[in-house]
């Protein structure tokens, strides 16, 4: 589950950068989020990537 929240940011992120959306923080707040994620789901010791 967590994998699929990484994926699903991630993929929000770089579809905000590349159509360059004036949205601009929130972009950023959706690859932090799915850092945060990702750090969790290390820790837990499960697999992410």
């Amino acid at each position: 589950m967590l994998r699929t929240i990484f994926l699903i940011l991630t993929a929000l992120w770089i579809t905000g950068v590349v159509t360059s959306n004036v949205m601009g923080g929130f972009i950023h707040l959706l690859i932090i989020s799915a850092v945060v994620v990702m750090i969790y789901g290390m820790i837990k010791g499960e697999r992410v990537v």
